[in-house]
């Protein structure tokens, strides 16, 4: 429609589960694919008399993620009660933070296009403690298990400022890569680790007059496919429903919705509650918390080079390609693999290049990580050194790197030289071989000197024959020097 115009606005709340060993507020386990109600106590079943106790690393992890957002940091804060009934919450309340979160005015950087990034606001950073986990595959009935109840939870809410369900999930990825890189959590989404919930909803402009419609919030999104197509489909489905009812923000309650997977779309669940529905109070079990300047200090120098900015670097540092760059820095210990082997002498891009390339199909193949691979930068670095100086080819590179992992113990110069690996470089050598090559096959001589169509296709030949001859020793790069020496 000429008369109208629009456009998405996006705000994302996110819950990052912190990878302590043990719950929020008690000594309780944390771990995944325990036996249902096997890792509780009388502290998160919330019996009569129990008193909880706030884990003092899950409040360092969650600082130093709001550090790493750029967030102003009190130094008081304290615990609230926020009030409401589920079967998986045993206490009838959360403990969480209200008005004083321990983070807060905020900013992430998100990559956009063409090497550009958008700066989101972030409102908020604050600690609280998960809730269990209801299950519907028994039949008709529901159970409850709160293994997961009291996991340390830190919820990151953003400025409405995304405008696109690809911008949604480009914060998504950024973050997550961002507190894998501060080891605060595995953010591992099949295990829960980071749940999304965005709230969407369109400013129009229509007849010269802006509109807003009200704001759904999608519940629990676990994965970055799921999050990026239900914005998108939330964009569609709230500007049919504005051009057939013209429903606007004023007119309409705050609604929660899920998502669909298999058919692809939003479904209704319930009316928003507002904050007075959950009867916020400062919860009375617990001390409020008081940094001190020597214990900001200390959480801050775990702090270190970010994923974005990092990759930027490598970049312009090392003229990699963004998608290189990017690869590498998904992970911090596949980063600091590279960076060591390039220390140690390695050409970046063929360090980037076994790294990306060969090792990461290997670690694939066994469906294990880069680390567990347990490759060293030494060996990476004599790697790639062998490859720049012409002791052995690129294919010939790959193979070693498979061989490797036989025996972690063996350089690369003795897995190249126990395999007959190892490039013939000798031009004298090579040139006596050349020239029995030249001798038996005189129409590709022929061929070659004429010039025409054929010259490419009879130095490939030639070449191959001195390949042959050599078991596929020879330097290439040798060879085809000599052959232009001898042949013009």
């Amino acid at each position: 429609m000429a008369d109208l115009e629009y456009k998405v606005i996006v705000g994302l709340e996110i819950h990052v589960q912190l990878c302590t060993k043990s719950k929020m507020f008690c000594g309780c386990a944390v771990q995944f694919g325990a036996e249902p109600n096997s890792r509780v106590c009388p502290v998160c079943l919330g019996m009569p008399g129990v008193l909880p106790v706030m884990n003092k690393q899950a409040y360092e992890y969650a600082v130093l993620v709001a550090l790493a957002l750029n967030c102003r940091i009190p130094m008081f804060t304290k615990w609230d009660r926020k009030s409401y009934y589920y079967p998986d919450l045993p206490k009838n309340y959360q403990i969480s933070q209200y008005d004083l979160p321990l983070g807060a005015d905020g900013y992430i950087e998100i990559p956009i296009d063409s090497g550009r990034t958008k700066r989101i606001g972030i409102i908020r950073a604050h600690l609280e403690e998960d809730a269990g986990k209801n299950l519907h595959t028994t039949g008709n009935f529901s159970q409850v298990d709160l293994n997961r109840t009291g996991t340390p939870l830190l919820e990151i809410v953003t400025e409405p400022a995304m405008n696109s369900g690809a911008e949604v999930r480009a914060l998504a990825v950024e973050l997550q890569r961002m507190v894998r890189f501060l080891g605060v959590s595995e953010a591992d989404m099949q295990k829960g680790h980071m749940r999304f919930e965005p709230n969407i909803n369109l400013m129009i402009t229509k007849d010269g007059t802006e509109y807003k419609t009200p704001i759904v919030e999608i519940k629990n999104l676990n994965s970055f496919r799921a999050l990026e197509r239900s914005v998108n489909y939330e964009e569609q489905r709230q500007l049919d429903e504005f051009l057939e009812t013209g429903e606007v923000m004023e007119m309409g309650n705050k609604t929660t919705r899920g998502w669909d997977d298999a058919r692809e779309l939003t479904v209704l669940q319930r009316e928003k509650e507002e904050a007075h529905d959950y009867r916020y109070f400062p919860e009375p079990d617990l001390v409020p918390v008081e940094l001190t300047c020597e214990w900001l200090d200390d959480i801050r120098a775990h702090l270190c080079e970010l994923p974005l900015k990092r990759q930027t670097r490598y970049v312009q540092q090392y003229k990699l390609s963004d998608y290189d760059a990017g690869v590498l820095t998904a992970e911090r210990s596949t980063s600091e693999l590279f960076e060591r082997a390039v220390a140690l002498g390695g050409e970046a891009k063929r360090v980037c290049n076994l790294i990306t390339q060969d090792y990461q199909r290997l670690a694939n193949e066994r469906a294990c990580s880069l680390t567990a691979l347990g490759i060293t930068p030494e060996f990476v670095a004599g790697l790639a050194r062998m490859i720049v100086d012409g002791t052995i080819s690129a294919s010939a590179s790959s193979t070693i790197a498979a061989m490797s992992l036989a025996d972690l113990s063996k350089s690369p110069e003795e897995i190249a030289r126990e395999h007959r690996l190892i490039q013939k470089s000798d031009a004298g050598e090579l040139e006596a071989i050349v020239d029995q090559v030249l001798a038996e096959n005189p129409k590709a001589v022929e061929d070659v000197t004429g010039g025409g169509k054929k010259d490419k296709k009879a130095r490939g030949f030639l070449l191959g024959q001195v390949m042959q001859k050599t078991k596929g020793q020879a330097n290439p790069k040798v060879v085809s020097e000599i052959l232009a020496k001898k042949l013009g």
